[in-house]
C-alpha cells in the first residue's frame, strides 16, 4: 500500500510530490532520486490541518512535515498518533463558564496582541522570528528565482547598500504580484512584478533600502502582531505560515514606520552615493495608479502593504544634495541579470497565478 504525501525535508525550503510507503518497522518516502530512509511510525507528530490536509511532522527534525492529501487508511491511521481533539473544558466546566473563559481570553488578546504590537514585538526573541521567517519562506514552494548572475547581483546591491549591517536574505520570486515584503527573522522577498515596474536598479535600490528599514526597526513583528493579534504566538511557526505569509503582504505598517523606514533607505543611499531622484519617482509613478484607480490598485500590489503619501515622494526628492557625485546602484550587466532572473532560471515554478 502507498499514500501520495507532500513533503518539505527541513532543509531546502522546497515542496515535494512524493510516496509514502509503509514498510517493516516504519515507513519510507520515495521521490524521483529514489526512497528515503525508514522512518519509526511512533516519530510522526501531529501538527493539525493545512487547507484541509492532516500534517505531521518529525520528532528532532525540525521543519520536516508530511501532509496527507487524501483520508488515512485505517491500517495506517492505527499506527500513528491521532490529532489532537478540542473540546474537553467545555465538556468538563459546560458551555457557560467556558465561552465566559474565552471571552475573557480573547479580551485580553485584542488589547495585547492588536492594540500594543508596539509593546509586545521588541520582547519576542529573534531566534524564534527566525525561524517563524524559515516557515514562511518554505511557502513559497520553489517560486525563488536564481537566474545566472542573479544572486551575485543581489548580493551586490545589498552589499552597496547595506555593508556593515548583520546579513539580510534577499530573494526574487515569481509571481506577478507589484510588491516586496519583509519577513521576520531579516528576510526580504521581491516579487517579479515589482521588477517589471521598475525602471533602474536606482528605482530598486530605494525600495529595498526601504524594507531594510523594516527589518532593521523591527517593524515586521509589530505589523505581523498588529494583522493577526496573538495568533502568530500562541500558534506558533508549525501552524499556519501560508497564513502569516498572506498577513505580511495584507499588513499595512503605521504612518510613522514607513517614515523611519524611508529616512532609513534615504540614509542607505546618501551613504552609498546612490541618487534617490528615481525612487522618488517610483512613488510618484504608482502614486498616480492609486489615484486612477483606487482602493482597486491596492488590492493585491504594493499599495496594500504600503500606503503612499505626497510626502514620502517628497522625501526621497528633496534628499538630493546638489553637487553629489551619483553613480548606478548596481552595473547594466547585474541590473539585467536580476531582471531575467526568473526567466532564465528553467528549475523556478511557473508563476500559474499563486497566491497565499
Amino acid at each position: 500500500m502507498t499514500l501520495f504525501v507532500w513533503h518539505y525535508d527541513g532543509v531546502s525550503g522546497v515542496r515535494y510530490d512524493t510516496e509514502l510507503v509503509p514498510v517493516e518497522h516504519g515507513f519510507q518516502l520515495r521521490t524521483d532520486a529514489g526512497v528515503g530512509v525508514v522512518h519509526a511510525w511512533t516519530d510522526l507528530l501531529p501538527r493539525g490541518v493545512k487547507n484541509g490536509d492532516l500534517v505531521y511532522g518529525l520528532k528532532n527534525r525540525r521543519g520536516w512535515q508530511i501532509g496527507f492529501a487524501q483520508p488515512v487508511p485505517d491500517t495506517i491511521a492505527k499506527l500513528i498518533t491521532p490529532p489532537a481533539k478540542y473540546g474537553h473544558v467545555i465538556d468538563r466546566f459546560g458551555f457557560l463558564p467556558a465561552a465566559g473563559a474565552f471571552a475573557a481570553v480573547s479580551a485580553v488578546a485584542l488589547f495585547i496582541g492588536i492594540k500594543a504590537p508596539d509593546w509586545v514585538a521588541p520582547f519576542v526573541p529573534q531566534s524564534w522570528e527566525k525561524k517563524l521567517g524559515d516557515a514562511m519562506v518554505g511557502d513559497f514552494g520553489g517560486r525563488f528565482c536564481n537566474g545566472p548572475g542573479s544572486r551575485a547581483a543581489l548580493n551586490a546591491l545589498s552589499n552597496r547598500l547595506d555593508p556593515s549591517g548583520p546579513p539580510i536574505e534577499i530573494q526574487i520570486a515569481n509571481i506577478s504580484m507589484v510588491n516586496a515584503v519583509a519577513l521576520p527573522g531579516g528576510k526580504i522577498v521581491i516579487f517579479r512584478g515589482l521588477l517589471q515596474e521598475s525602471k533602474s536598479p536606482d528605482e530598486l535600490a530605494g525600495v529595498l533600502g526601504h524594507e531594510m528599514g523594516h527589518v532593521r526597526n523591527r517593524d515586521v513583528m509589530q505589523a505581523l502582531l498588529r494583522q493577526t493579534g496573538l495568533s502568530v504566538l500562541m500558534g506558533g511557526f508549525n501552524s499556519d505560515a501560508t497564513g502569516y505569509v498572506n498577513a505580511m503582504i495584507s499588513a499595512t505598517y503605521s504612518r510613522d514606520a514607513e517614515s523611519k523606514a524611508d529616512t532609513h533607505a534615504i540614509g542607505l543611499m546618501k551613504q552609498a552615493k546612490i541618487s534617490p531622484i528615481d525612487t522618488a519617482g517610483f512613488f510618484e509613478r504608482i502614486g498616480k495608479d492609486e489615484k486612477k484607480l483606487g482602493k482597486a490598485s491596492a488590492a493585491l500590489g504594493y499599495l496594500s502593504s504600503h500606503p503612499l503619501s505626497e510626502s514620502r515622494e517628497k522625501s526621497f526628492r528633496n534628499s538630493v544634495v546638489k553637487g553629489t557625485t551619483y553613480t548606478a546602484a548596481i552595473t547594466p550587466d547585474q541590473w539585467s541579470a536580476i531582471l531575467d532572473s526568473c526567466h532564465d532560471d528553467p528549475n523556478v515554478a511557473k508563476d500559474d497565478g499563486f497566491m497565499f
